[in-house]
């Protein structure tokens, strides 16, 4: 055998052996809550109510499906993975004819103006991405989620009260969420904004009722609210220092050793050029506030693009409808490409089971196209598709879960939909002091407020189902690929040099970065807090949770969604890690911190 052969049938062999640990893993079933088939109509047809129906025709009165069969028609469709399927399914409201539809809404006609000839409709999102197959990691349909929490759980209850509240508390700045800062940053009013809200949160049996849980709800139990620990992850770091990650906040080290002026202005080195971290300010305008914006919307109206902003201004991410900004039109793995890239540019040492860290005249070679800063600024970004491949199968062939704005539109009609569901009026009850607050936030004109959920995106949600999320499954497989290569217990001082105990936080008009201690809850008690220390897994962590409650506080995901959507997305990530490692010669490990506590070691 030559040379060229022998290298030819070790390639295969590793192929195989890598084909082989994929195909060892367990195949896991994939369960949904239900709902789906749960409700019913008068006339004993299931009404869907609780499942992803956006883009199709719509009842005025009640906004459930006009035709159930479009449902139906919509299922056998991403069942079959058939393109031509779709054709079928009816997109826009019933008087659509070739993309010419009659609008209800000022911003839909708007919108048809705007796009002239061209069909003001949107089309469903990557139906068939999760019956693809790839060639490295776990299969699309190898990892799963567990059911969501069903209608008439006090979990969905609580976590549809959470985004309503977090719609509310959209312009109310992070400060008043966060240990250490003050009237410089944040007014007493916010904070007595968020008290407010806080207590109406944890009124709600989830929060305040821990018993009889399942294991599943178990693992995402919180619990009682403060103002400081409110609306956060719960990962290790979430509820240390300031709401938002320094890695969403600071620069880094710049050419030529220019390294106070870059961190504290937000610019992060990317060569020769610079990414800032501030972001465009929207206006403080909520979307689909009224029946005929929100009918228009499920109906498949393109309202993308018509939000409002502040001039040509940008800030630091200082309120809840700035990191809504981000997380509107991010590109994908942006956050931890740029996380990656403050940290090279600092120097954050790698895990230390990574070779080529000694110095080089012991080591004779350094980490490059593997082990350097190509190898993991590639990677980083590798696993984000792999991650939407297996959310997409999550979303359109298991769960098909409404997005919230459908479930406060259910609320909003409850008077005629619970017949059929009675447990939308439990809810409604439940909900009450947040809903009539909700409907207070909406009123205009001297009329009565609805209790749709306000929007920070004119759109609202994108066109596919809301359980497991797209950003939030991205967030769980970058982030664990960063913590698998760096140092993940190394303090991150960005903020003061060797002071990992002062982090950065916003100003109050958010233009500038300001400096403030560290601080997290003090073990058994309430309201304490005690100095504390950022690492790299802890804002790493942080910015996973970050970008995806950043999508809650838009309007377009609920708590769940975050958290098992992470969990999957480490699975993906850390089952990429596992095959890769067999194409290297040399010997290496990683030790990665996993989200739930714990390590893997690879």
């Amino acid at each position: 055998m030559t040379a060229g052969q022998s290298r030819k049938q070790a390639a295969l062999e590793v192929r195989l052996n890598a084909a082989q640990l994929a195909a060892s893993r367990v195949q896991p079933v994939h369960r949904a809550n239900g709902d789906e088939t749960r409700f019913r109509r008068a006339d004993g047809a299931a009404s869907y109510l609780m499942s992803f129906t956006k883009g199709m025709p719509h009842c005025p009165d009640t906004g459930l499906l006009i035709d159930p069969l479009n449902f139906e028609k919509f299922v056998s469709a991403i069942d079959s993975g058939d393109p031509r399927d779709f054709q079928d399914v009816e997109l826009g409201p019933t008087d659509c004819v070739e993309g010419d539809c009659r609008w209800l809404s000022t911003k839909a006609r708007q919108a048809q103006k705007n796009r002239g000839s061209e069909p003001n409709v949107r089309a469903w999102e990557s139906q068939g991405a999760g019956n693809t197959f790839d060639l490295e990691g776990p299969d699309a349909q190898a990892v799963t989620m567990p059911p969501a929490p069903a209608l008439g759980s006090d979990e969905l209850t609580a976590e549809m009260g959470e985004v309503y509240v977090q719609a509310l508390l959209r312009d109310t700045p992070f400060a008043a969420m966060s240990f250490g800062t003050s009237t410089a940053h944040a007014s007493g009013n916010h904070r007595k904004a968020v008290t407010r809200q806080v207590d109406s949160l944890n009124a709600l049996a989830w929060f305040s009722d821990h018993d009889n849980r399942t294991a599943e709800e178990q693992s995402r139990q919180r619990g009682t609210f403060t103002p400081e620990t409110a609306f956060r992850g719960i990962t290790r770091g979430d509820n240390t220092g300031p709401y938002i990650s320094q890695f969403l906040l600071a620069g880094n080290t710049g050419l030529a050793g220019q390294t106070d002026r870059n961190r504290s202005a937000g610019l992060i080195s990317y060569g020769s050029i610079r990414i800032d971290q501030k972001v465009r300010t929207a206006t403080a305008t909520d979307y689909m506030t009224t029946w005929k914006q929100w009918l228009d919307v499920q109906n498949g109206a393109n309202l993308g693009g018509l939000e409002q902003y502040e001039g040509n201004e940008y800030r630091f991410i200082t309120t809840p409808r700035d990191l809504a900004t981000y997380v509107h039109y991010d590109a994908l793995y942006e956050a931890y490409l740029n996380a990656c890239l403050i940290m090279l540019g600092e120097g954050i040492p790698f895990d230390r089971g990574i070779p080529f860290q000694d110095a080089d005249f012991r080591d004779k070679q350094q980490g490059f196209a593997h082990f350097g800063g190509p190898h993991i600024l590639s990677l980083v970004t590798e696993v984000a598709t792999r991650a939407l491949k297996a959310v997409r199968f999550q979303k359109f062939n298991i769960h098909r879960r409404c997005r919230p704005e459908v479930l406060a539109a259910r609320l909003h009609r409850v008077d005629v939909l619970e017949s059929g569901a009675p447990q939308l009026r439990t809810m409604a009850n439940d909900l009450k002091p947040i809903i009539d607050a909700v409907r207070k936030h909406n009123a205009s004109d001297g009329r009565k407020g609805t209790a749709l959920l306000p929007m920070a995106f004119c759109e609202g949600s994108p066109m596919h189902p809301a359980y497991g999320a797209g950003h939030a499954t991205v967030a769980g497989a970058c982030v664990t690929i960063l913590k698998a290569f760096f140092d993940h217990d190394h303090p991150l001082a960005l903020a003061a040099d060797d002071n990992a105990s002062i982090a950065f936080v916003p100003t109050k008009d958010g233009r500038k970065l300001d400096c403030v201690d560290v601080f997290e809850p003090a073990p058994g008690t309430k309201s304490g807090k005690t100095k504390a220390s950022l690492t790299v897994e802890g804002e790493l962590n942080k910015l996973a949770s970050n970008i995806s409650i950043g999508r809650d506080w838009a309007g377009v995901h609920y708590f769940t969604d975050y958290i098992e959507s992470i969990r999957m997305g480490e699975q993906i990530a850390i089952g990429i890690l596992e095959e890769q490692k067999l194409t290297y010669g040399e010997n290496f490990s990683m030790t990665v911190p996993l989200f739930d506590g714990g390590t893997v070691r690879i």
